[in-house]
């Protein structure tokens, strides 16, 4: 088994001949705790384990969904962090992979395997939200460049990027969702592109406005082509669901089994109403697990996932609300005390609590979503009104 070698096929649960690999090639290679990230970046980078979906030309290993949710399990396992590219890597680079041209594979993915590129999603609008074939950012051919003015807002990490990826209007005239194209702006003040950071409830302000003042890109960074941006998107977006729904149970773990440290040093662990929530929560990450195994599983054998993605997507974040609920009474009255010092400044299952109501909200809200399965997955008649 050599770890350079590209693979059309996948190994399947913890017997995997992948897996054991991987295992073994954490095991040798990740950083001591504090150790040199950078290093260990670069030990990633030479073993194509960033991007691993990608093919081997544009710098992955075109690893199988089962596999690539292996490698996570395995640096989560062994306490490394597993690096990934974001936005970049699990939404505009399968947009890129299926839509662009080879030209535009060759030229824009390789800055988003080195980490050279980082991007975030303008596509939600102040007055529009989640309904994107209302967009009204404009974007105007002007020779060889896109000239685009307009404003995107709940713009997540807009102050870590150097791109974005703009859902516009390029032809007015055309009838909603086939007027658009997707744009990729470089995000710099001196290309007319002004960021606003937005405070969250948490008190960090990880969200952001991003206004569009003239900001120009190339006809070579329209991926689909002009007019082509509402396939290209909804490319992006699938491909992003289907990511977040196949390793969301990974984050919850490692938070679970903090949690059950910290009830175990505060000797709640042994009420039966606090055994019982985190039972609760330790039932839904294991269902999480099952049902990402069986999203991978669809994906690797090529078969739709928009129904089995919608639904993780709606549990998720459902789930995410409550277990910060959880966390603050399995905590008692401790939770409710901010630590000392100066500013906003919240513990970790403080931030839980209430960044969990956001994820009822941010990517739709669980009445939109539960609309969605049923109208478009189910079939049921839409809702009057």
């Amino acid at each position: 088994m050599t770890k350079d070698r590209a693979r059309g096929t996948v190994q399947r649960g913890e017997a995997g001949a992948f897996r054991r690999y991987v295992r073994e090639w954490v095991r040798a290679n990740a950083p001591a705790p504090g150790g040199p990230y950078d290093q260990w970046e670069r030990r990633l980078l030479g073993a194509r384990l960033i991007c691993p979906a990608w093919p081997r030309a544009y710098g992955g290993s075109a690893l199988g969904p089962l596999d690539v949710l292996a490698l996570a399990e395995e640096c989560a396992r062994a306490g490394a962090p597993l690096v990934r590219r974001g936005v970049g890597e699990h939404l505009i680079g399968p947009a890129v992979l299926e839509h662009g041209t080879p030209a535009q594979r060759s030229a824009l993915l390789p800055g988003i395997v080195s980490g050279a590129d980082r991007y975030c999603l303008g596509f939600s609008e102040p007055d529009h939200g989640s309904d994107l074939a209302a967009v009204a950012t404009a974007g105007e051919v002007r020779g060889e460049e896109v000239v685009v003015s307009g404003v995107k807002t709940w713009v997540a990490d807009p102050h870590r990027a150097n791109m974005v990826a703009v859902l516009c209007r390029t032809s007015p005239a055309s009838p909603a969702r086939d007027g658009l194209s997707l744009v990729l702006v470089p995000l710099a003040s001196a290309n007319g592109v002004r960021v606003r950071r937005v405070r969250e409830l948490t008190g960090s302000a990880g969200l952001g406005e991003v206004r569009f003042e003239g900001a120009r890109a190339p006809l070579s960074h329209v991926i689909g082509g002009v007019g082509g941006g509402w396939a290209a998107a909804m490319t992006a977006l699938s491909h992003g669901r289907a990511h977040e729904a196949a390793s969301a149970h990974l984050v919850f773990e490692e938070r679970f089994w903090e949690l059950v440290r910290q009830a175990r040093k505060s000797g709640r662990s042994q009420e039966p109403a606090v055994r019982s929530r985190l039972a609760w929560a330790y039932t839904r990450i294991t269902l999480m697990r099952a049902a990402g195994l069986r999203l991978a599983a669809r994906i690797a054998a090529g078969k739709d996932t928009g129904a089995e993605a919608a639904v993780a997507a709606l549990a998720r974040s459902e789930f995410e609300r409550r277990f910060g609920e959880i966390a603050v009474d399995v905590l008692g009255a401790a939770a409710l005390v901010r630590p000392e010092g100066a500013g906003y400044g919240l513990s970790e299952w403080q931030e839980a609590l209430l960044a969990g109501r956001g994820a009822t909200i941010g990517a739709g809200t669980g009445e939109v979503r539960r609309n969605v399965l049923a109208e478009r997955v189910l079939g049921l008649p839409r809702e009057a009104g």
